[in-house]
């Protein structure tokens, strides 16, 4: 009892001891409450954000009277005393000074943008709620130096500085400070995982080098984007969005998507709050469907004239199936050899088959009853008729080398439309979920967690058709005012993602193998041709022959191989995915600031390591998984001088890739105050990138090669040093050239090759920029960067015998049937020179109006002739926008507009020329009443003209949709 008393008596004078503050926030103006307000005890860390109705309460040991100090994003900030009463009513009024936000990208640490030493945009939920296009992700697009790529509906590439395509090894999105590249790709799958539009904070894009303050892949920028606190933004949300594509679309009828997405965050205590969301995104994808002919070379490919109908050897861009291509001349010389190898074999060596046939059949063309007399005797020779009917067989390949009839032609089989092959059913669910503990008032706990699924296009050396494609991402972190520590995994799924080009010749080859099809047409070509038709007919005819049975898209022979095939991994012959690839990360910063007064020092370290698992579909890890293992650790310092008129920053940091040697990064930056918010921004960067897991370990069976790692290993497996010698692309085609016209092998023509280790790829960064804010209405952001980037990553075309032994190598060179292309990661030794530059403003023009425009450009210099870098970036792009989101009792609107300048596309899928373009977005908003629940009414693309920005990719038109939010803050 005595126990019992005491602890009661301490409860009560602890109780006693702390002092409760309550009270609401609103908008002076409209009397609206203000969610996801600051309401802090000045000088403390105590204090609590309003909920979802404005309301606020915490506790607190200090004693009245003190004063609270009450912030927002974009309202100002207010102190108000407290002298102890029950519930307080405070009101903030609307601001709209320029220049305010606060961002981390820029140095790790909390600062003013204005104040950011190197080039940083900043989007928060504001912009996001305002923006009229269908995702959140789309609000990067409006940036000044960002590229997006569309693959499909559901997969987008942010790129900044050049070097754009479909997924980014030279640009790094983290989301909650995990790196949510999946680990098999190495590069950002986009927005399949990652937060749902609901649970959005705000982004950070961090242009140019960021290697060191963020590692490997950091080379032309970084995007954070953080998620919103379940103590600050509380309550239920949710959107639900309508609405229509493919309008006016040759390719598909109109057809409708849906996005739905769902948020409760709620604190239940000071010390425990937690959240969940989900999204639901579903449409029919935008569809590729360029029928250009290609002429596919060693590393890119050129378009030509021609269809299916007048070039034998068409290749549609998004036609599959097609690649498997053959000389004819070539194809018949090896029928014609190999004939006469097997019947010299056959007869101990006493009869040539070839020269008899020289001797018995006079030039140019034999009589039927010439050709009946030379098979006749034969008979003596092979009472069966063996050898008989094989020299009949011969006999259509034979007459035509004799009468060179086939010249260079190359056929290729008859392709499958992508709309036959690809998943265009895109999808996208997301779930989110975190728990989030304060241990103290400066001191935080989290567990969280996303995980993504979907069905989407990616377009790389293959339109690859991600189905079911799945990663989860979980994260354990503690944090406190100065430091923080968190480790995380990622976990990748390739679901039931296939290779679409795989997937055709699989059905192709199902119901008739290569050689027969292409025995079949040059046979019958020969025929027609020998015969005194013309080529023009003989090609169309005995493509006919050739097709005939062939599988109809839509019939059951057609399924059933399409189906064996995308059910069959790689590594068994098939065109499946099974990859269950993971990543492991730990790291940690701390702020030693406050220890040393002097100078600002921040140092961090990171340790991650992957867990290569494709069973054999991606990369060399049949006997089991893969690890690799990277370390890295950095240091910053910054100093302010001369009354904050210069801040200087120096950062560093060392990497090491457990498979190349280590690499330190530095950067040097320096922010001059010229007048009040405006300053002069000047920096120098290093970055750098490691080869990618891909680069390292791939072992990927592809159309038209086996794609190899750059390990030793790969030499030592393939034995390309000792039985297995390996040729340029190039000398393998004279030498195959050279034997079609002689029917002598020449093994001269070829020039071997050695694999070589690569290293890492490497760019150092001059810029300047100035970031100012005039009669506090107009902010303006200009920036010049000039880099020089060495050693970068390509691949180089290389070919061997099939069947990997030295004495049948020059043999199985003079067919692609019995040659085994190979394509080798290499560093160019070849460095090129990027520059570009930037200007954009924004003008406050009252009453919420803004005004905001950006034009920028980047070129690459100093490329030698031959060499392909792969830049794919506009020379010119511009951004126009002008909005209000209250123009009118409560109706908002914002129009943007957008064009960029044709580009030189350069892709291992393919290359050729993307047209300028330009769009304008739309949105009109409604506000209901003092609520937070939102109408909106918007539009992409309002004029529906159909464009890509990306060779191969799919056409996007207008999207046009209807949503209602509510709780929308």
């Amino acid at each position: 009892m005595v126990c019992i008393t005491i602890c009661c008596i301490s409860l009560n004078s602890f109780a006693q001891s702390l002092t409760a503050v309550s009270g609401n926030v609103k908008n002076s103006g409209t009397k609206e409450s203000i969610a996801a307000v600051s309401v802090m005890v000045k000088g403390s860390s105590a204090g609590a954000y309003t909920d979802d109705r404005g309301n606020f309460k915490f506790t607190t040991t200090q004693k009245p009277p003190f004063t609270l100090v009450v912030s927002s994003i974009g309202y100002e900030t207010k102190e108000v005393e407290f002298n102890g009463e029950a519930s307080i009513s405070i009101e903030l009024t609307v601001s709209y000074a320029l220049g305010q936000d606060i961002v981390v990208a820029a140095t790790r640490l909390p600062q003013r943008i204005m104040e950011a030493p190197v080039s940083i945009d900043r989007v928060n939920s504001s912009t996001i709620r305002n923006t009229p296009g269908a995702s959140y992700y789309d609000a990067l697009n409006n940036l000044k130096g960002v590229d997006i790529t569309t693959s499909s509906y559901t997969f987008k590439t942010v790129s900044t500085r050049g070097f754009n395509g479909s997924g980014n090894y030279r640009f790094n999105q983290l989301v909650d400070g995990m790196d949510n590249a999946a680990p098999a790709l190495n590069f950002s799958v986009g927005n399949v995982i990652g937060l749902s539009e609901l649970d959005v904070d705000n982004m950070e894009l961090l242009s140019g080098a960021s290697s060191a303050l963020y590692g490997s892949g950091g080379m032309n920028g970084t995007l954070l984007v953080t998620s919103k606190d379940p103590f600050k933004y509380q309550g239920v949300s949710f959107q639900i969005k309508q609405g229509v594509n493919h309008v006016s679309d040759y390719r598909h009828d109109a057809s409708p998507f849906y996005d739905w997405s769902l948020r409760w965050g709620k604190k239940i205590s000071e010390k425990f709050a937690f959240k969940v969301g989900a999204e639901y995104i579903k449409a029919d994808d935008w569809q590729a469907d360029d029928s250009t002919n290609l002429l596919r070379t060693n590393v890119l490919s050129k378009i030509i004239p021609g269809t299916r109908a007048s070039d034998p050897n068409y290749d549609g861009v998004n036609v599959f199936g097609d690649e498997a291509s053959a000389n004819m001349n070539a194809f018949a010389n090896v029928v014609q050899y190999q004939t006469q190898q097997g019947i010299l074999a056959a007869t101990g060596g006493t009869l040539d088959i070839v020269n008899y046939l020289n001797t018995y059949l006079p030039s140019p063309m034999p009589t039927p009853d010439q050709v009946t007399a030379a098979i006749g005797g034969l008979y003596n020779i092979d009472p069966s008729g063996g050898l008989a009917q094989s020299t009949t067989n011969l006999l259509p390949f034979y007459l035509g080398l004799r009468n060179n009839i086939y010249g260079s032609q190359n056929v290729s089989r008859t392709g499958y439309y992508e709309k036959d092959i690809v998943n265009y059913d895109a999808k996208n669910l997301k779930f989110t979920a975190g728990l989030y503990f304060n241990i103290t008032n400066s001191t935080q706990l989290s567990l969280t967690g996303n995980w993504g699924s979907g069905t989407s296009v990616y377009t790389g050396a293959d339109r690859y058709s991600l189905k079911n494609f799945r990663i989860g991402q979980y994260k354990l972190e503690i944090k406190s005012k100065n430091w923080f520590f968190r480790g995380y995994t990622t976990q990748e799924n390739s679901g039931d993602s296939y290779a679409s080009t795989l997937t055709a010749l699989a059905v192709n080859n199902a119901w008739k193998a290569n050689s027969d099809w292409f025995g079949q047409y040059v046979g019958y070509y020969s025929g027609v041709v020998l015969g005194g038709g013309d080529a023009e007919t003989a090609h169309a005819y005995a493509r006919s022959k050739a097709d005939s049975g062939r599988a109809l898209p839509g019939s059951a022979a057609f399924n059933t191989a399409f189906n064996n095939s995308v059910t069959t991994s790689i590594s068994k012959g098939g065109s499946q995915f099974a990859d269950k690839s993971s990543l492991y990360q730990f790291e940690g910063q701390y702020n030693l600031t406050p220890y040393i007064k002097v100078i600002d020092v921040l140092v961090g370290a990171s340790y991650r390591w992957y867990n290569l698992n494709s069973n054999g579909t991606i990369f060399a890890d049949t006997m089991g998984s893969i690890k690799i293992g990277e370390f890295g650790g950095y240091v910053q310092l910054q100093k302010a001088l001369l009354n904050d008129v210069l801040k200087l920053t120096a950062s560093g940091r060392f990497d090491k890739n457990e498979n190349f040697d280590g690499r330190f990064t530095p950067r040097v930056t320096a922010s001059v105050k010229v007048a009040k918010d405006n300053r002069i921004r000047l920096s120098y960067q290093q970055a750098y990138r490691f080869p990618t897991n891909q680069d390292q370990w791939i072992n990927l069976r592809t159309p038209g090669s086996l794609l190899i790692g750059s390990l030793p290993s790969f030499d030592d497996h393939y034995k390309f040093s000792s039985t297995n010698p390996v040729f340029t692309a190039e000398s393998i085609v004279a030498y195959r050239d050279a034997y079609g016209q002689t029917g002598v092998p020449d093994p001269t023509k070829l020039v071997q090759v050695q694999l070589a280790k690569v290293g890492p790829e490497s760019m150092q960064s001059f810029e300047i920029g100035y970031r100012g804010i005039i009669a506090k209405k107009l902010l303006i952001d200009a920036y010049y960067y000039t880099s020089k980037y060495k050693d970068f990553i390509g691949r180089v075309a290389v070919g061997g015998g099939a069947s990997m032994d030295a004495t049948k190598t020059y043999t199985e060179l003079l067919s692609p049937f019995t040659t085994q292309n190979y394509s080798f990661v290499t560093n160019s030794t070849h460095p090129v020179t990027a520059n570009g530059w930037g200007i954009g403003g924004e003008y406050a023009a009252g009453k919420g109006y803004t005004i905001k425009a950006n034009i920028y450009g980047d070129q690459l210099k100093d490329v030698d002739e031959g060499f392909v870098a792969f830049f794919n970036t506009p020379k010119i792009r511009y951004n126009l926008g002008f909005g209000n989101p209250n123009a009118f009792k409560g109706i908002g609107f914002n129009i943007l507009y957008k064009w960029q300048d044709k580009v030189d596309w350069e892709g291992t899928f393919g290359t050729g020329q993307i047209p300028s373009f330009g769009t304008m977005d739309f949105l009109l908003s409604y506000k209901i009443g003092k609520s937070k629940n939102l109408i909106k009414l918007g539009a992409t693309n309002l004029f529906n003209n159909y464009y890509r920005n990306a060779f191969g990719n799919p056409y996007i038109g207008g999207l046009y949709y209807v949503s209602f939010g509510y709780n929308v803050f």
